[in-house]
Parts: C-alpha cells; structure tokens; sequence
C-alpha cells in the first residue's frame, strides 16, 4: 500500500492531525525545473511564503524507497545539488520504478497529488500544469502526448493552485480536457485564463473568482459533494514580473518551430522549450516562474486556511 511507504514529517503530520493548514509542493522544480542555487532559494522562499500566509509547507519527494512528505534543510539541498540526470521524474505511471530504484526522484504534479492526498493534505501549489502538447491530437502524425497531470486532476479529490497550463502546450484542448473529466477550471481575479508567463492566456476562463476567498467558498463546495476529481485554481503571474502577452506568446511560438526543426520530441521537449524560451526572452521568463512558483504558493497557503476555517465552522465559513 502506498500509506506504508509514506514518511511524514512531524511537523506536517502534527498539522494535519490538528486540523491545521497545509500545502504540498512539488519537487520537481527543484531538481529539473532551476539551476543551482536558484532551485533552492525559489524552494526555500516558496515553503516562507506558505507560512507567511498562515499554513504548514510539505515539499514531496521520493528517497529509499519512501514518499517524504515535508523535506528537510538536508533533502531540500541534495535535490537542489544532486548531478544532472541522477534524480528521476515521477509520475502516476513511474511511482512504482522511482520506489523500486531506491534513490531520489522528484515528484511531478499527478505524483505530489496521490502523495499528498494520501497524507490527507487537500491544497497543492505548483507553477504550470501539463496538458495536451501542440500536435497531440491533430497533423498528419498525432503523438497523443498529453500529461498525466490532467488524468489526476479528474480522479484525485485536491486543490492544485497553478499560474494556468503551461503556456508550450495546446491550451485550449487542455481546457476541453479537464471538462471532459469534470475539473472546474477557476481564474481568480479577471475573467480570462492566466497565461503562465503572462498575465492572460488570451482565452476567458470557464469560470471566475473575484478573489481567492470565493475561490475557497467554490472549492470547499466541490469536495463537499465528494465527486472524486481535483479543481484548478489559476492565478496570474504577479504584474511588475508578468512578460507582455504578445512577447510571451511569439516566444513560445519561436521556440516551438526551433524545436521542430532540431526534432526535438518526448520527454526532452519540455525542459528544451523552457530553455529556449529563457534564451528568447534574455531571462525575462525565468523571472516570471520564478515569480508565479512563489506566488502561487502564497495564494495556495491562503487557500488553505480559508478552508480550514470553513471546515471548522470559523467566522469565514459560508
């Protein structure tokens, strides 16, 4: 069972048996998504900012045949150090071979899902999700690459609080997708779907919150009713660090004719993309992840109390 591997730290677990606020954190942006020593400082101030919004941070990895839930100083820095190609990425579909292998491997977003919610923790904070890939579904060759994120947010009952999917991937297929699986898909603050590194995807989201308070009064009706499936909550990227809409998108559209060009494919083209994108923008779009990671997790730590504060009938309970 995976309940028998989970190491919980004890001050996460101290939280959760008291019913207090906690947010998971993927580990993934750790090890593959940041060079050092920008990967551990963006951890670092991620799990402050979590805090600084009244809830317990629970940075998820994989180590020794164990799920960490809540990594220490020592873990945080051998994820942020560890050699390139020695840490494994985890997902639904290789949990079992990370576990088998023994050795570190990082939690995407469907991993730190099942991880979190099998620790009981309901609200998760990451950056993007993934989705369906530009070419997925349609062009003379479909690749049907498309995330097991989204697979999870329609099975597992969390709140994953994102800046939006990816901005590489095919957006307004992912869209469809999540509603197929029944995820609602809630921008908060403006009507139209945040863009990762811009502010405004350039498509209206399927529904709007005016702030994360009523973002919390539709999530905590959606786990009420037990339906099974997550919800996505989308924040935008902080403004003063938001890349232009017309700037972010020409960057990515460059960036995805290069990648075609060079055939580069499969598991290699996201974190190529995500370079190439960096390039295009003389760092500007690393600024901005590194901006929506942290703000995220403030939104996702605020998030957290306000459902705890409505599940213990408190004065912000509807």
């Amino acid at each position: 069972m995976l309940t028998d591997r989970l190491d919980v730290s004890p001050e996460v677990s101290a939280a959760i048996a008291a019913g207090r606020p906690v947010v998971a954190l993927e580990s993934t942006l750790i090890s593959h998504g940041l060079p050092y020593p920008q990967n551990l400082e963006v951890a670092r101030v991620s799990e402050a900012a979590v805090r600084a919004a009244g809830a317990v941070p629970a940075t998820v990895a994989i180590h020794d045949g164990r799920f960490l839930v809540g990594l220490d100083e020592d873990a945080l820095l051998a994820l942020a150090t560890a050699p390139a190609g020695s840490v494994r990425k985890a997902a639904r579909p290789s949990l079992a071979a990370a576990i088998a292998s023994g050795h570190w491997a990082a939690t995407t977003v469907s991993a730190t899902m099942i991880v979190a919610h099998a620790s009981g923790i309901a609200v998760f904070a990451t950056g993007g999700i993934g989705g369906v890939h530009r070419g997925a579904l349609g062009g003379p060759r479909p690749t049907f690459d498309i995330s097991s994120d989204l697979e999870e947010l329609g099975r597992t009952p969390m709140v994953v609080v994102c800046a939006g999917p990816k901005a590489i991937l095919d957006v307004p297929a992912t869209l469809e997708y999540l509603e197929t699986r029944g995820v609602p898909v809630v921008a908060v603050g403006q009507q139209d779907l945040p863009g990762f590194y811009a502010r405004s995807a350039g498509i209206r989201a399927p529904m709007s919150a005016v702030d994360l308070a009523a973002a919390a009064d539709l999530v905590a009706v959606h786990l009420g009713l037990g339906l099974g499936g997550g919800v996505l909550i989308c924040v935008p990227v902080p403004e003063p660090d938001a890349l232009p809409d017309d700037i972010a998108r020409d960057a990515v559209e460059r960036a995805l004719a290069d990648a075609s060009a060079a055939a580069i494919s499969g598991p290699a083209l996201t974190p190529w993309l995500l370079a190439r994108i960096a390039v295009l923008t003389d760092g500007a779009s690393i600024r901005a992840n590194t901006a929506l990671i942290v703000n995220d997790a403030r939104a996702a730590g605020e998030l957290a109390v306000s459902l705890t504060a409505r599940v213990a009938g408190g004065p912000s309970s509807p």
